[in-house]
């Protein structure tokens, strides 16, 4: 049996995006830019693109920039805000331990330039709290930055009441939203978001597209210089066959939110239930405010690494964290965040799914999860030690 369960990475393009993508490829082929019939009918679809990708956020044609992907709009809204706050002596900015790392590298990067940032604690269950947030904002602070949905352990943040605060406290407010486009409600107005980026991979669109929504009146900093593309914003000549098929996938995802949802979260939760089985087991996240088709979970004793190549040898493809930092040797900086030991940390599983897993895909992965966590706890001398009581146990 093949599964593939890491959604959270990648997405199969779907169908209908491709098609689309095709369309415009064979008839739309014109620069954008161009004032000939060629380019001007190129520009139409574009912008027609743009106000879906508009309708669908609950915002306006032209606070939508796109971007590269999800990292290149991170990093927009991130610096422009900081920039914006430099200019009337604001260098604060709030955000939190378990962003991704567009975010993270981002923030570091800003505090090597004078900037101070204030990494708010993430709780075990993965949630952060308003109160939380609400106490790091300062007099000086010039951006909020918390991300929608985890994209390891798959919580979901209370972003319109994050957003409330700010607004409360007259600070912008961004998120993340890589991984909740597309999977859970989102709109910019109802939910107080200043800027939000996604990307279309995410949710079965193309890789190398995204966008950054900035409320009107935000002045977005260039990362890229060039010709007058994107409202003079972001040079270069835009992709409209990936833009058309983000906001095709953006559109199909968008439209079968609640179907999807209630095929995914009754599988979701019974492979939680059946791998929660497995002797010192921990689900990593909050049961319920989660992603559905996100399951986190760590065994002790057992090595991410060798569970992952073992179950693909099985025919389950699945990973240990974010897909953008599974070169590194590193725990999950997510585990750390929300309390985990950095050998529990070690031996985590993220499996993500899409809403056309089977009941017999969810029994297969719980029983070969089983097999394969007992048979490297049978090779581990480290968890014999813990059996025989010379070393504790810590879950």
């Amino acid at each position: 049996m093949y599964i593939y369960a890491d959604n959270a990475a990648t997405t199969k393009t779907s169908e209908a995006a491709i098609r689309a993508m095709t369309k415009v490829m064979e008839e739309t082929w014109g620069n954008p830019s161009s004032l000939h019939s060629t380019g001007q009918r190129a520009k139409e679809v574009l912008e027609g693109a743009r106000e879906k990708a508009a309708a669908l956020l609950g915002c306006e044609p032209r606070e939508i920039t796109f971007t590269s992907g999800g990292s290149e709009a991170d990093n927009m809204a991130i610096v422009s805000a900081a920039k914006n706050g430099a200019r009337k002596n604001k260098k604060h900015i709030v955000s939190t331990a378990f962003e991704h790392h567009a975010v993270l590298h981002t923030l570091k990067k800003l505090e090597k330039e004078g900037f101070e940032v204030t990494y708010v604690e993430v709780p075990e269950n993965g949630v952060v709290t308003v109160e939380s947030i609400r106490d790091a904002i300062r007099e000086d602070t010039c951006l909020v930055t918390v991300m929608f949905a985890n994209n390891e352990i798959g919580t979901l943040q209370p972003i319109a009441e994050i957003g409330a605060v700010c607004r409360e406290k007259k600070v912008p407010f961004h998120t993340d939203a890589v991984q909740a486009v597309g999977h859970v409600y989102v709109n910019v107005k109802e939910q107080n978001i200043d800027m939000l980026s996604l990307s279309a991979h995410k949710f079965h669109g193309p890789r190398g597209i995204g966008l950054l929504y900035a409320k009107r009146g935000i002045i977005l900093s260039n990362l890229i210089e060039g010709g007058a593309q994107e409202r003079g914003k972001r040079a270069g000549t835009e992709d409209i066959a990936s833009i058309v098929g983000m906001v095709t996938a953006m559109e199909e995802a968008v439209r079968t939110i609640d179907e999807h949802a209630a095929l995914l979260i009754p599988k979701r939760d019974r492979l939680i239930a059946g791998l929660s089985k497995i002797p010192h087991s921990t689900l990593n996240g909050d049961p319920e405010k989660r992603l559905p088709g996100n399951v986190n979970m760590s065994f002790e004793g057992v090595e991410g690494e060798s569970l992952l190549l073992l179950l693909d040898d099985r025919g389950i493809e699945a990973s240990s964290g974010s897909a953008c930092t599974s070169g590194s040797l590193d725990p999950s900086h997510v585990l750390l965040a929300i309390g985990r030991p950095h050998e529990v940390a070690h031996g985590s599983l993220r499996l993500t799914f899409d809403a056309d897993v089977t009941d017999e895909q969810i029994d297969y992965v719980i029983k070969n999860v089983g097999e394969v966590v007992e048979y490297l706890r049978n090779m581990s001398p480290l968890w014999f030690a813990k059996v025989e009581g010379r070393k504790e146990f810590y879950l």
